[in-house]
Formats: C-alpha cells, structure tokens, sequence
C-alpha cells in the first residue's frame, strides 16, 4: 500500500483532464416539450444529457425575476460518505471544516494537491449523519475513486448514491418528498437545490410543476452562474487554479465558502495559508462582457490578451437576458485595468464585481512592522 501522497497523485493526471466530458447520460426531463441539449461550442463539460433550453432560452430566465424555475442538474452524480469515522476522515481530505457539523450542514468544500491547486469541487450536504457530496459528472470518477483509496483503516463506506439534484430559483414553493433539500448560499436568485432519487425524477418533477415551477433550461441557470462568479470545474477551472483565484470560495466570518481558514491540516493547506496571510493570488475569476457585435463569440479556453500578450483564460460563455454575451475568465491582476480582447472580439472587466481587499494579511502586516513601514 503507497503513501497518502502516492494514492493522491494517481489521481491528479485524470483529474486535471479538463476536456474530459461524460456521455451517454440522458435525462428522461428531454422528452418534454421543446427541451433541446447544448449545441456546438455551448455544448461544454457539465451541459450534457440534460435540457439546454426549452425552446424560449432568454425568456425562461425572466422566469426567476416572477416565478420559480425548475433546472435539470441530474448530469450530476452524488457520493454517500458514511460511518463512525466519516467526518474526520472527509475533514482531513477536503478544504471545508466538516468534523462537527449538525444535520442540515451545507457549504462548497474542495480537494487540492500538495501545491494548492483545486483538484476536485463539491457541495457538502449531511442528512442524519451521512455526508452527500454532489459533483460533477466529469469529477465523479477521480474523486470517488481517490475517497474510496483513502479509506486505509477508517470506519467508513464510499459509494455513489443515486441521486438527481433539480435546481429552483426564484420564489419558494411546496417540495416534494426528498433525500435533501438545501438552500445555496450564493449571488445570485434565492436557489435550493433538490435531491431525489433518480426513480423517481420525473414524479418529483412533476409535483413542483403542480406547486408552480417552470421548466427552465441550464442556459439560464448557467447566465445567473456566470453572474455570481460561480466558475465550473472542466470549463473555469484549469489545472493551476487555487482557491484564492475565486475570492468568495475562501470562508470568512459567517460566510462558509469552499475553504475553512482555520481548521486542522489537509493537503494544499500551506499554499492556502501563504496567500492569505502574505499576498495576493496572481489571477482573480472575474465577470466578462463581450463584444455583442462579434460574428462569433469565442469560446471557452481561448486566450485573453492585452496587445500581444496573453493575460488570462476564457471559461463559461453564455447569453444573459440583461447584458448579451458575457462570460467568467481567470485574468492576471496586473492586466485588470487593461484593454483586452480575443482575438477580435473586445472583453470588458465587470469592475462593479471585482474583489475588495480579501484579507487583513496579517503575515505582510507582521513583516512590515519588523521593517518599520
């Protein structure tokens, strides 16, 4: 048996694999009326086998503002962690303080390598003592598989739990029988999410549609993703993000995030520290507006540039009702206050929504008073 480091390096070629998208699935919500699946450059990791659109993609996102909109997430899968020993064991894997958490607990949480770099996302829900980790499809494979070998003599189980997460946003309205069903914490339209047992989906659908929702493709629920700076793993993530690079990830105060900053030690803990106490990461995620006027609109792993140099890293794009085409991408700092573009097409940094200051630094702080600055 390897070490803790040799088991987790197996996994970090195929989980860095962001090209990697999952087929075959099929929800059975695309036989409603007018449900179409992503096509061409929409078609991206983390759209696959579920409704795009239902035939009217920029009017279901008006959806929210009046309404409830229904979101096809089953393309996601969902772990089970449970036994004696599951929170210890999950908090000395992952990012998010998890070893006392009371029933109902849910927060982001990540695994990252030994440098920091995200290696895995997933939202953590416990329900009466189990821990349900929903990823993505692309991530299910690397993460369950890296859980299940680091297991070594603790009292737990992994294993996949057939579960479909169906997304509502907007106003609130009766659930149906469910496994869990949590309220996100994000910037975006009040949203809770929805785990029912994949048997019975369609009968869970069709009861919110009973209570008043609205079938709503993942174009629209993707436009309010982009908005609230809430990057995907395959497409907004490469394979040197850190935490850090998405500023509200990082649990502050009563915000949870995705990473604790004063729990127990987990692997990338030191690089998370470093640049929180002593500097700044070199990229920020950050909100994108682009040329509406482009034949064509780039797609998701081109470079962004100012002049001739390459400054950053084009993620998600997606039409928005509001503003046209806009899209996440990982830019330089140093470049925020540049002219930018791809290729022909102009970008615009949304500055209403890049971070404040994230930290106090108190290590910088400490080393500058030792200066005397």
């Amino acid at each position: 048996m390897g070490t803790i480091e040799d088991v987790a390096n197996e996994q970090i070629e195929v989980a860095n694999n962001t090209d990697q998208i999952p087929a075959g699935y099929k929800s059975p919500l695309l036989s409603r009326s007018g449900a179409a699946e992503a096509q061409g450059a929409a078609a991206q990791a983390g759209t696959e086998g579920v409704a795009w659109h239902y035939g009217s993609p920029l009017v279901e996102q008006r959806i929210f503002e009046t309404g409830t909109g229904l979101v096809d997430r089953s393309n996601r899968k969902v772990i089970k962690v449970e036994g004696p020993d599951a929170p210890t064991f999950l908090n000395n894997i992952l990012s998010q303080k998890v070893d006392s958490v009371e029933n109902g607990f849910t927060a982001g949480a990540l695994d990252l390598d030994a440098q920091g770099r995200i290696q895995h996302t997933m939202q953590v829900t416990v329900v009466d003592g189990v821990f349900y980790l929903d990823t993505s499809a692309a991530e299910f494979d690397t993460l369950i598989g890296f859980l299940t070998k680091m297991i070594f003599w603790s009292e737990v189980t992994v294993e996949e739990a057939d579960l479909a997460i169906i997304t509502l946003l907007g106003q609130e309205i009766a659930l149906p029988d469910a496994v869990f069903a949590r309220r996100v914490d994000w910037n975006g339209p009040s949203r809770i999410d929805v785990a029912i047992r994949r048997e019975n989906l369609e009968e869970g659908v069709d009861k919110l549609l009973e209570a008043g929702a609205k079938l709503t493709g993942l174009m629209a629920y993707t436009a309010e993703r982009v908005k609230a700076l809430e990057p995907a793993a395959g497409v907004d993530l490469d394979d040197k993000t850190i935490p850090h690079e998405i500023p509200h990830w990082i649990g502050r105060g009563e915000h949870l995030g995705a990473v604790h900053l004063t729990k127990g030690c987990y692997r990338g803990q030191e690089t998370v520290a470093r640049v929180d106490n002593l500097g700044r990461s070199p990229r920020v995620l950050v909100l994108l507006h682009l040329d509406g006027s482009a034949p064509l609109d780039p797609v998701a792993g081109a470079e962004i540039k100012a002049g001739a140099r390459t400054v950053g890293r084009l993620g998600t794009v997606v039409h928005d009702a509001d503003y046209g085409p806009i899209a996440l991408g990982l830019v330089k700092r140093s470049a925020l206050d540049k002219e930018l573009h791809i290729d022909d097409v102009s970008v615009n940094v949304d500055r209403d929504l890049l971070p404040a200051e994230e930290s106090e630094q108190r290590g910088r702080a400490a080393i500058n008073k030792l200066k005397g600055l």
